[in-house]
């Protein structure tokens, strides 16, 4: 085992994303899991049916007890939901984990259509949580809601990916997910310049959890000591094989794969 990831997230009660996905995901890199809870979800593959949010005090009292004893190697972040839990967050991590790589996934809807964030929390993402990150990993509709830019194709991903790293995020990975086509692309944009990742197109509804995966195996990666192109290549390959081998259950948008493994070198 090698990687002290830490998750700030919310719970899904189906267990196919959020925090159950996180702690999957990790432990099947070979890394160590620890979370910070922010909220609890009644959840299953066809939604999210209620939200019951953690005190910010307490949900602050997680995360300063696991880095001041366990510490941490990166942190990943999911849903936080409010303006208020994203200052908390980025003032405990600024002074508790000061260097630590932050995998920011700025969770604004679930797959099902209920809202995650607070129309109002927008703000705070881009202004707190952005210059604290080593990598952000958009959809196409959260990084137009970011950034305000129409993204229709590739190069709509690259300028909004670069607006996204002149507002402050280290590196931004622009998923293509919600594009069309037969072939799916990422968008890996670092100061140093541009990697695009290409794959197959899969056409399942088993897809629950691929964004909370995706961030937590890219932490992974980089609490192991992957440079930032290693770890999102080695995740994008965990990913395809959770969804290639995903087991069929619900009856809405399933869940992956979490079990199986894969080196920790592409």
């Amino acid at each position: 085992m090698k990687g002290r990831v830490l998750i700030i997230a919310g719970s899904d009660s189906g267990g196919g994303a959020g925090i159950q996905a996180d702690i999957k995901a990790i432990s099947a890199l070979d890394g160590y899991a620890m979370t910070a809870i922010t909220a609890l979800t009644a959840q299953d593959t066809r939604g999210v049916h209620g939200i019951h949010t953690v005190p910010v005090p307490f949900l602050v009292q997680q995360m300063e007890l696991v880095l001041d004893d366990l510490g941490a190697d990166a942190v990943k972040t999911g849903m936080l939901a409010t303006a208020e839990v994203i200052h908390a967050v980025a003032d405990t991590l600024a002074a508790k984990a000061p260097g630590v790589p932050l995998v920011a996934d700025p969770v604004m809807v679930a797959k099902g259509g209920h809202r995650l964030l607070d129309a109002d929390a927008t703000d705070a993402v881009l202004s707190r949580l952005l210059p604290l990150a080593a990598i952000l990993t958009p959809n196409v509709p959260e990084a137009e809601a970011l950034t305000g830019i129409e993204i229709k194709d590739i190069d709509g991903m690259r300028r909004a990916g670069r607006d996204l790293l002149a507002r402050g995020a280290s590196a931004v990975l622009m998923k293509g997910g919600h594009m069309e086509g037969p072939v799916l692309t990422d968008l890996l944009l670092t100061p140093d310049g541009e990697y695009p990742f290409t794959g197959e197109r899969l056409e399942t509804r088993h897809t629950h959890g691929t964004g909370c995966t995706l961030a937590s195996a890219i932490a992974t990666g980089l609490a192991q000591g992957l440079d930032v192109v290693a770890a999102v290549a080695r995740a994008r390959r965990y990913v395809d094989i959770a969804i290639r081998t995903a087991p069929g259950y619900g009856h809405g948008h399933g869940p992956l794969n979490h079990t199986h493994t894969v080196g920790p070198f592409v």
